[in-house]
């Protein structure tokens, strides 16, 4: 019998919180889970604890919803790792944050994306990530620049998960920047797709122009890489219905979801909500696992890996 390749001799290192997400992964990619324990004192600082000694390979899983706290624990868990062993470490970060603020619109804003890209740099050798929402440069390698910057997507298993609740489904992006997400999705099982003309106006004021694709007695999917204040996904849905759409359904790859969110999509008519657990929520409907499991598993063969 021939045996599925796997990562030999590392650990895959996570929190509490992520020990059946990253359980499963570690057992598809062959590698040991290795649960890093966690203390907070009153004052808020953190005491971590990582297994007493590293294989010379270790993978941190971590998705970077709420941030800010977790790239702290990123800084922490990288430089001891390190210094308990490990010479090579791989961040997974099914979602990765601060992608989007790539410029500075105003004199003295920080580009966000360049400075936390620069500081995971710093950490890991490289990245594997979902769907990270790059705008302005072309690669993740440009955002975050390690020596293997690996990009997996959500749409292909959105697409055939959609396939089974909607079969012959009309895909629609909320606006221009989610075309690359719905074009593959569609092309995928020859759906007709397009994409909202949307002008933001601030964190939870936008306005949507609907594309001329006819929808009148059609299901309708809004698809994107991530659904946040749920306002450009509402504004789209009722616009939808009230052009004869027989049905509107959402497909995101990350729930970010705010408070509040998913109450306003549901109230603007969206039937269901399906996400990948990315993000763990209560939408998730298909897994990234396989995926990114079988990522860290090619990871393993990368030319540019070097140990000592």
């Amino acid at each position: 019998m021939t045996l599925a390749p796997t990562v030999s001799d590392g650990c895959l290192l996570h929190f509490p919180e992520d020990q059946a997400i990253a359980g499963r992964a570690a057992a598809a990619a062959g590698l040991k889970p290795c649960a890093i324990e966690r203390h907070r004192f009153p004052d808020g600082e953190m005491r971590l604890r990582l297994p007493e000694t590293m294989p010379t390979r270790a993978v941190l899983w971590r998705t970077l919803n709420d941030p800010n706290e977790k790239l702290v624990e990123l800084l922490l868990v990288a430089q001891t790792a390190r210094a308990l062993g490990a010479q090579h470490l791989t961040l997974v970060a099914p979602y990765l944050a601060y992608m989007r603020q790539d410029i500075a619109f105003n004199p003295g804003e920080v580009v966000s994306q360049r400075v936390v890209g620069a500081f995971l740099a710093t950490l890991f050798d490289a990245v594997v990530t979902v769907d990270p929402h790059l705008h302005r440069v072309s690669t993740l390698q440009e955002a975050v620049p390690v020596a293997d910057a690996v990009v997996l997507s959500g749409a292909p298993v959105l697409a055939d998960w959609v396939h089974q609740k909607r079969p012959g489904a009309v895909l629609i992006g909320p606006d221009e920047e989610s075309l690359q997400w719905v074009a593959q999705a569609a092309a995928r099982h020859g759906w007709d797709h397009a994409v909202c003309r949307k002008l933001r106006h601030g964190d939870r004021s936008v306005s949507i122009e609907l594309p001329t694709l006819a929808v009148r007695g059609r299901a309708v999917v809004l698809m994107d890489d991530v659904a946040s204040s749920g306002h450009t996904l509402a504004q789209a849905a009722k616009l939808l219905l009230a052009a004869g759409a027989a049905s509107v359904d959402v497909a995101v790859t990350h729930a970010l979801f705010a408070e509040g969110a998913l109450p306003l999509v549901k109230a603007a008519g969206v039937g269901e909500v399906w996400s990948t657990d990315c993000i763990a929520h209560a939408s998730n409907a298909v897994s990234m696992v396989p995926a990114l499991a079988q990522a860290l598993i090619r990871l393993a063969g990368s030319p540019n890996l070097r140990l000592p």
